[in-house]
C-alpha cells in the first residue's frame, strides 16, 4: 500500500490506533519500570495522556491536518500525567507547530514533523538524559527524516520510524547503567513505540489492537516498578543581583524588532546579564524571569526582538518594605482573593491535614501510583483564588506535569522540586505569607537538603539492584528513593533503615504511620530508636498513606 497523503480523516485514524495499541499495552510498559515498588505507572501515565488527546481529536469535525493537530496537542497537554505523559504532550505540540498550516501531510512534512516534535520536546527537559524516551524518538525521527529523501510514500517514511524507534529501544539498555543491571529497555520509550506502531497499522490498514507478549528473557526479567525521569527545576539559593526583572515579548511585533529569535541564543546571551534565568517561549511570546544588576539591559534586549507586553521589576533589596501590612494579620474570607496560595499533592487524610496545618491551602489528592494530570493541577491552582501559587509536588514523577501547569496558567506559579513527603513538610516550615513568590521559592527550596527521607514497602518481584538481593513480598526500604534494606520483617526493616540514616548531629525522627502501618509498631520502632540514641526526639502522626506503611526523615 502507498499513501502519498493524510488527510485530516486519516490522521484521526492514525491517534486512535496509536491510543488503543498503547492501552492495549499499558500493563506491559509498566512492567519495565527498574525499582522494585509498587508504582510502575509509566505506562498508565502515558496511557491516561494519550487518551485525553485522543478524545479531544475524536470530537473535532475540522478536515484540515493543522487544525486537528493542534486539537490532539492541546487534549495531550491538559491530560498529561508525570514525566513519561509530559513529554509525550512535548513531542506532539512540537508536531503539532510543524504542521499547523497543512491541510494534508506528504512524506516530507510528515518527517519533518516528527523532527520538529524531539526538538520542543529536547527543549522543555532541564537536563535530557540519553536512553530514555528523547534518545528513541529522536533516533526515529532522524530516521524518518532521512527516508523522506528518498520516497514520497508516508508508509515508508513510518515504517522507517517505526524500525529504527525499535533498535534505539533496544539500545536504551546499553545506554543507562539502570537500565542494563536489570536486562531491561526503558519504558517511556517503548510506551512511545507502542504508539507509532498504532501510526503505521492505521497506514497499512492493519488496526487490530495487538497485546505485547514478552519474550522469556523479559518474563525472567521484568519487575512492576518505576523508573523517574523526571529532570531538576532550576532555583537559585544565593540572590547575587538585586533586580528581580521580569518581561514577556510579543515576538516579531513593534517598531524595535531588529534580530530574529533563537531561543538559545537569546537564553544564553540573558545567562550572562544574571542569575536565576528562567526563559520559556513559543512561537508568538518569550517570558522571561531572571535576578540582574541593570534590568534596562534586559528590557533593551527583549526589545530587539519584539514588543514588551508585561514588565516587572523589583528591588530584591527592598522588598520586605513593599509587603503590604494588611496581609500579614487579617483573616481573609473563602471569596476573597489571597496574596499567596501554597499546593501540594499527597495521599492520606492524615498527610492531608498535617500539611493544612503547616499552611498549605489545598491538598491535591495523589502521588505514588496517583500522578494528577496538568489540568488537574492547573484546576487547583484555580481553586487556592490567590494571586501567586507555590507547588509541593512531593514526588520527582509529578515535576513535569506541575511545571507545565505552571506555564500555562496565568498567574505567577513557582514549582519548589520536593521529592518526598517530609521534603514537603520541611520546605513548608520554611513559607512566610509576607514575603515574595521569589523569596519563599528560594526558601523552601534550600530546605530540601536539610532533611533525609526514609520509606518502607513491599518488593514486588525477585530482584537485585546495586548488589542487593531483593525478594518478593519482603519489605524494601528506602533512602531519598535509593534501596538499602530488604528484610521479611516491617518493623526492622524501618529500623534498619533508619540505623543508614542516623548520624551524630541528627536531632529529630518524624515518623509516619500509613494504611498499612500500626501506632503500636510506631511506637515499638521509637523504643529502639531510644534505645540506640536516648537524646533523640521523635514525633509519630497518623499518615494514612497508601503503598507505604510507614514514611520517616530525620533532621
Amino acid at each position: 500500500m502507498t499513501i502519498q497523503k493524510i488527510d485530516a480523516t486519516l490522521f484521526k485514524t492514525m491517534i486512535q490506533a496509536g491510543q488503543e495499541r498503547l492501552c492495549a499495552n499499558a500493563e506491559y510498559v509498566n512492567s519495565l519500570n527498574v525499582f522494585p515498588v509498587p508504582d510502575g505507572d509509566t505506562g498508565t501515565n502515558m496511557n491516561l495522556t494519550m487518551t485525553s488527546g485522543n478524545d479531544a481529536t475524536q470530537k473535532s469535525t475540522s478536515e484540515h491536518v493543522g487544525e486537528l493537530n493542534k486539537t490532539f496537542s492541546k487534549g495531550l497537554l491538559m491530560g498529561a500525567r508525570g514525566n513519561s505523559g509530559v513529554i509525550l504532550s512535548q513531542l506532539f505540540r512540537g508536531f503539532s507547530k510543524e504542521v499547523e498550516t497543512l491541510e494534508y501531510l506528504d512524506a516530507k512534512s510528515l518527517a519533518a514533523a516528527f523532527i520538529r516534535g524531539v526538538d520542543v520536546a529536547y527543549k522543555a527537559v532541564m537536563k535530557p538524559v540519553e536512553g530514555t524516551i528523547l534518545t528513541v524518538a529522536r533516533e526515529a525521527a532522524l530516521a524518518g527524516e532521512a527516508k523522506a529523501k528518498e520516497t514520497e510514500d508516508c508508509v515508508e517514511v513510518m515504517q522507517c520510524v517505526v524500525q529504527r524507534a525499535k533498535e534505539a529501544l533496544a539500545n536504551t539498555t546499553n545506554q543507562l547503567p539502570v537500565l542494563k543491571e536489570v536486562g531491561l529497555v526503558d519504558s517511556g520509550g517503548q510506551g512511545l513505540l507502542f504508539v507509532y506502531e498504532g501510526f503505521l497499522g492505521a497506514l497499512t490498514g492493519d488496526v487490530e489492537v495487538k497485546v505485547h507478549q514478552p519474550s522469556e528473557n523479559e518474563m525472567d526479567q521484568m519487575i512492576n516498578v518505576q523508573h523517574d525521569r523526571a529532570q531538576d527545576h532550576f532555583m537559585t539559593e544565593d540572590i547575587k543581583y538585586g533586580y528581580c526583572t521580569e518581561i514577556m515579548v510579543r515576538l516579531g511585533d513593534g517598531p524595535t524588532v531588529t534580530d530574529t529569535f533563537d531561543y538559545e541564543t537569546f537564553r544564553s546571551y540573558l545567562n550572562e546579564l544574571g542569575d536565576s534565568l528562567l526563559v520559556v517561549a513559543d512561537d508568538e511570546v518569550v517570558k522571561v524571569h531572571v535576578h540582574t544588576e541593570d534590568p534596562g539591559h534586559v528590557l533593551s534586549y527583549g526589545l530587539r526582538f519584539g514588543a514588551l507586553i508585561k514588565v516587572k521589576v523589583d528591588n530584591m533589596r527592598l522588598q520586605h518594605e513593599t509587603i503590604l501590612e494588611s496581609e500579614k494579620t487579617e483573616v481573609v474570607q473563602q471569596q476573597e482573593k489571597v496574596k499567596m496560595g501554597v499546593l501540594t499533592i499527597a495521599a492520606g487524610k492524615g498527610l492531608q491535614e498535617l500539611f493544612k496545618s503547616l499552611g498549605v491551602s489545598h491538598v491535591i489528592n495523589g502521588g505514588q501510583t496517583m500522578n494528577p494530570s496538568t489540568e488537574d493541577i492547573v484546576k487547583a491552582i484555580e481553586e487556592t483564588n490567590a494571586e501567586e501559587v507555590i507547588i509541593l509536588p512531593n514526588n520527582k514523577n509529578i515535576f513535569m506535569a506541575a511545571e507545565q501547569a505552571a506555564e500555562v496558567c496565568d498567574l505567577p506559579v513557582t514549582v519548589v522540586p520536593s521529592k518526598t513527603i517530609a521534603q514537603g513538610m520541611n520546605a513548608m516550615l520554611q513559607f512566610d505569607p509576607e514575603a515574595t513568590l521569589e523569596e519563599n521559592g528560594d526558601a523552601m527550596t534550600a530546605a530540601l537538603a536539610e532533611i533525609q527521607s526514609g520509606q518502607v514497602t513491599t518488593a514486588v518481584r525477585d530482584t537485585t539492584i546495586d548488589g542487593l538481593e531483593i525478594h518478593k513480598d519482603q519489605f524494601i526500604g528506602m533512602i531519598d528513593n535509593q534501596i538499602v534494606v530488604c528484610d521479611p520483617d516491617c518493623k526492622q526493616a524501618v529500623i534498619d533503615t533508619l540505623k543508614k540514616m542516623l548520624t551524630a548531629d541528627s536531632e529529630i525522627v518524624t515518623l509516619l504511620v500509613g494504611e498499612e502501618g500500626t501506632m503500636e509498631v510506631a511506637e515499638e520502632i521509637e523504643e529502639a530508636l531510644l534505645a540506640m540514641d536516648d537524646e533523640l526526639e521523635i514525633e509519630i502522626h497518623q499518615g494514612d498513606q497508601p503503598v507505604y506503611p510507614y514514611l520517616f526523615s530525620v533532621e
